[in-house]
């Protein structure tokens, strides 16, 4: 049987399991699939370790480095 993990956008209320930050990786485990979520210093810290046992390393650390976007209506 093969599982398909749902990759999605994560948002504010996803968290880092080891600080509680806001969460910029996740990581699915290949083992269990289980998910970690971690925001991007530890994830840096963890990768090394946890990335080859991983099936889904999703990074989106990118953003902590775009600019709001303004409307000038407002």
């Amino acid at each position: 049987m093969t599982t398909t993990t749902a990759s999605r956008e994560l948002n504010a209320l996803d968290r880092c399991d080891r600080c509680g930050a806001q969460a910029y990786v996740r990581a699915v485990l290949a083992s269990t699939g289980g998910e970690l979520l971690f925001c991007a210093h530890h994830a840096r810290d963890v990768e090394p370790k946890l990335r080859p046992q991983t099936s889904v390393w999703q990074d989106e650390s990118s953003r902590l480095y775009e600019k709001p976007k303004v409307d000038v209506n407002d």
